[in-house]
Parts: C-alpha cells; structure tokens; sequence
C-alpha cells in the first residue's frame, strides 16, 4: 500500500485505501460529471499522487465501473422498499423499468452502469455478465414465486438482460414529449410483458 498523502490520514490496509479510493472517485463524478473525471482529479482529492491510484484502478474506466458497483447496493436496497407491492414478473419488468428510468438521473454513480453514448465502456458495460448478475440480483429480491411463474432461478439473467436492454433504449431514445408514468406503463404492459410469458430455456 502506498503511503504517501491521504490528507495526512494513512489507511490502515489495502482495502481501506480502496474505499477511500472509490469514495473520492464518487465525489468527483458529482462534481465533474463521469465525463470529465480522471484519476489525476481523485489523487488531487486525496492528496496522493496519481500513481498510487493506478495500483487499485489501471484506467479511469476501471474505477468508474467500481463506483458504479459500489452504489449498487445502497440502490437496489432503496428500490426494493419502495418496489414492496410487486408479487407478479409482469409488475417486475414494468416498475423496474419506471422506477430505475425516474430515478437513475438523480444517481450518479450508478448511472455509470447504463450511460449510453459515453463509449465501449458503458454502451457494452452494461450489458456485460456483471451487470447481468447485479440485474438478475435486482429481479430476485422482488417477494414473487419465480417457479410458480415458469421460471427457473437462471432464468433471471435473460429477464434482467431484457430489462436493461429496454432501460438502455429508452435512456438513448426518449420519447418527445416524455410519456407519463401511467401511459408508459400501459404500453410496457402491452408490448413487453408478454415476453416475461414466454418458456424457460430446456433444462
């Protein structure tokens, strides 16, 4: 571990200093914008040079994926409180659609995850077997009998993998003027839900 800087507080280990390292990368996307962060800003924000923080992250995109993950948790935790009354798939795919479309402006850091026109990284990132994984983690958090519905756990990787697909289009391609919760949740319903219908892969 380096030890040089740390505003004159060393951390105490390896994964300390990771930490630090995301919590001020987070604070410079909120101030910066994802765009526009470079490592040079975070070892700037820790008083370390840039060095030190390439030992935990070789490339900013490294580091902006990590926040993003780091988020992570804190969001789908606040999601499935406020998502508490979706008990059917249909309900998953729709309120998990509106809910991460209203909300993910306001996250910066997770919204890492889905930027889109930000290059490979985040057009490909987020559609990469770690954003499967979190999305799938998303869908099973929800109180729904996944079997009862006629699909099996593995099955939520390609629900979660359509769900962000369609989060992706609609967070490139908006509509104009922006549809209201209501009527964009009427055509999810007629469009999409059906799909969540459609049988498992074969054992």
């Amino acid at each position: 571990m380096r030890t040089r800087g740390w505003n004159g507080d060393i951390p105490r280990d390896e994964e300390e200093a990771r930490a630090r390292i995301l919590e001020a990368g987070k604070r410079c996307v909120e101030r910066f914008g994802p765009s526009r962060t470079r490592l040079a800003d975070v070892a700037a924000e820790l008083r370390v040079t840039r060095q030190t923080v390439y030992h935990y992250f070789p490339s900013v995109n490294d580091m902006l994926a990590a926040v993003a993950e780091a988020g992570a948790g804190e969001f789908l935790d606040r999601m499935a409180r406020e998502l508490s009354h979706v008990t059917t798939p249909a309900q998953a795919v729709t309120e998990t659609v509106l809910y991460c479309l209203r909300t993910l402006p306001d996250e910066p850091s997770l919204g890492l995850l889905l930027r889109v026109g930000d290059g490979e990284l985040f057009t490909r990132g987020a559609t990469s077997s770690r954003a499967i994984a979190l999305g799938a983690g998303m869908l099973g958090r929800f109180p729904i009998d996944w079997a009862a519905a006629g699909l099996r756990t593995e099955d939520l990787a390609g629900l979660a993998e359509l769900v962000i697909r369609l989060l992706l289009s609609f967070l490139q391609y908006p509509t104009d003027p922006p549809r209201p919760d209501e009527e964009l949740r009427e055509y999810l319903r007629r469009w999409v839900v059906p799909a969540v219908a459609a049988q498992p892969s074969p054992r």
